[in-house]
């Protein structure tokens, strides 16, 4: 089982566009749509929904009314101000952070946690391949956790499916959902756009990738708007070793594709769905290699 994990080092860079003509050149595959905070590959691939479960993610405090006689003692040693109240203390929920202090203070023991369903997980079908996501709840912040778990069933569903790759829409910018989806991945390929932010944050994301082995590939989408950057991007990736596997140029026909909810490829121009049939082939050749070299 092959693992690829498409990234950008910032949002709207065109990742899971991208991530969408690699589903419909490599299929079948098995999709793991892990931007679990803004997901929308779901909006391209339209899965079926097949089963879902909800996920816990973090714990959060709880105060017995009938327990509280309201002496503060949590209130005060809530570094966040999450518990409020005078006679009887309440919790904020979106500010409480499950560190447990409040109840270790607490002279009544008054003080209980639970832990609410942070994320939905769905695992569904695609006309490429078996597909899982998931969404997580509004005010969770655990999202490298929920990352993880679909990653986790996206690599059973390959194993008990037989397909031999498992593609991978991360997360964009370098933090903790990032990592989660990059772990353990045998190449990456990174999107980025011709920008002064797009170069910044790219240089970021190689980092990451570099810190963690993982190799990796750069795909300027959206090159031909600002070509003095994208100069300075290729000449950065030559300097890094780095390949530039595809230059896509920008298309309004892309908008449009993507306004109306479908996958690229068949519904773009020429000039934009070459590159992106190449980038495949590309992609999967040095995934292949990137495999060899890991078990050899």
């Amino acid at each position: 089982m092959k693992q690829l994990v498409v990234l950008s080092g910032k949002g709207g860079t065109g990742k899971t566009t991208v991530t969408a003509s690699l589903a419909q050149s490599l299929k079948p595959v098995v999709l793991a749509d892990c931007d679990v905070e803004a997901p929308n590959l779901h909006l391209l691939l339209s899965p079926r929904v097949e089963r879902s479960f909800s996920l816990s993610v973090s714990r959060k405090a709880r105060i017995d009314p009938d327990a509280c006689d309201g002496c503060g003692a949590c209130a005060d040693s809530c570094r966040f101000g999450a518990i409020t109240g005078a006679e009887i203390r309440v919790v904020d929920a979106f500010r409480c952070e499950g560190c447990g202090v409040c109840a270790r203070v607490c002279p009544r023991d008054a003080v209980f946690f639970h832990e609410p369903e942070g994320a939905e997980v769905y695992i569904g079908s695609t006309s490429f391949g078996p597909m899982v996501g998931a969404e997580l709840a509004v005010g969770e912040e655990a999202s490298g956790k929920v990352v993880s778990r679909v990653r986790m069933e996206a690599q059973l569903l390959a194993l008990d499916s037989g397909l031999p790759l498992v593609l991978v829409d991360g997360s964009p910018g370098t933090g903790c959902p990032v990592i989660a989806s990059m772990s353990g991945a045998d190449l990456t390929l990174i999107v980025t756009e011709p920008s002064l932010s797009g170069l910044h944050d790219l240089e970021r994301i190689l980092g990451v990738a570099s810190h963690f082995g993982v190799p990796a590939l750069v795909c300027i989408n959206k090159s031909d708007i600002v070509p003095e950057i994208a100069r300075r991007i290729r000449d950065r990736c030559r300097f890094l070793g780095i390949e530039v596997a595809a230059e896509i140029p920008f298309s309004e026909a892309v908008v449009e594709s993507l306004r109306r909810g479908l996958p690229p490829l068949g519904n773009v121009p020429r000039e934009v769905e070459d590159p992106l049939r190449t980038l495949a082939e590309v992609v999967a050749g040095r995934l292949d290699e990137a495999v060899a070299r890991k078990r050899g």
